[in-house]
């Protein structure tokens, strides 16, 4: 737990909620009944304007299935930025990001039933790092909590079952430093230590939240799938950017600057890098 003194992180050892300790030890928890049945309804309809008045937003072309997501959902909804900023998430998080951490991204998610194997989520990932990759053979030391740098939450707008393909997330994963194993991305049996997964099952209204170096797919629907709606937002420390834009759209630079960065690297050296992970 960490929390900002003066401009610096320091150590925090005073009380943080259950969740908080459950999301740093497991790299998952389940906040229930955060959303009223009526709050939930008019945030799932807001949602759903966004998705209409809006069109698919194509960033990166190496993803597909736009027409699943919206970007930047802050900008285009008041009630989505208020349910982001929520009193009962903000509790469980700030304690591991600190208390002036950000929104880094904001999509919501429409999956349609039966709609298996269209977008990369489906397959064993994280959202970015490993923050601190390990070498082979290496393990996280027990006695130091794992640090957090971005988590991720689920806030459901219908309820998700076994039928419609929930999360799945492989507890303690974020501590391996690895990503998933390249040859097992669509196993349903991939375990860490010997945990194998963990499927999010919710209600509308509450949330998921999950460390991004864990390991986490969608997986497969059955027989009276509903498809999913939730909103997802990905709170990250303040050192971390922003990604709610692509740099290409949102930068500090001046013409002459992106000018002169011809090549691949010049352009990532002065900031103009590539969609990937939460603007992609």
């Amino acid at each position: 737990m960490i929390r900002r003194k003066m401009g610096y992180l320091q150590f925090r050892n005073d009380d943080a909620p259950s969740e908080a300790h459950d999301l740093e030890r497991e790299g998952f928890t389940v906040l229930r009944g955060v959303l009223s049945p009526r709050e939930a309804a008019e945030l799932a309809a807001d949602v759903h304007r966004v998705f209409d008045e809006f069109p698919d937003d194509e960033r990166n072309p190496s993803a597909n299935a736009w027409h699943m997501f919206r970007y930047e959902m802050l900008n285009r909804s008041g009630l989505c930025q208020r349910a982001i900023g929520h009193p009962r998430i903000l509790e469980v998080i700030e304690p591991l990001l600190g208390e002036d951490c950000h929104i880094i991204a904001n999509t919501a998610w429409r999956n349609p039933p039966s709609k298996q194997g269209v977008h990369g989520g489906e397959r064993w990932h994280i959202d970015a790092g490993p923050h601190v990759p390990l070498p082979p053979g290496s393990k996280w030391p027990g006695d130091i909590p794992h640090p957090v740098f971005a988590v991720g939450t689920h806030i459901y707008l219908q309820d998700c079952g076994l039928q419609d393909g929930p999360t799945g997330v492989i507890p303690g994963s974020h501590r391996s430093g690895k990503t998933p194993p390249p040859d097992r991305l669509l196993d349903d049996d991939l375990n860490f230590e010997g945990r194998g997964v963990a499927p999010i099952i919710a209600r509308a209204g509450d949330v998921g939240l999950f460390v991004s170096d864990v390991w986490h797919r969608r997986m497969p629907t059955q027989p009276g799938d509903a498809g999913r709606l939730f909103l997802q937002a990905h709170y990250g420390r303040r050192d971390i950017a922003q990604r709610l834009h692509t740099t290409s759209m949102t930068n500090q630079l001046s013409e002459s600057a992106m000018a002169r960065a011809k090549s691949g690297r010049e352009r990532t050296l002065i900031g103009l890098h590539p969609p990937m992970f939460y603007d992609g």
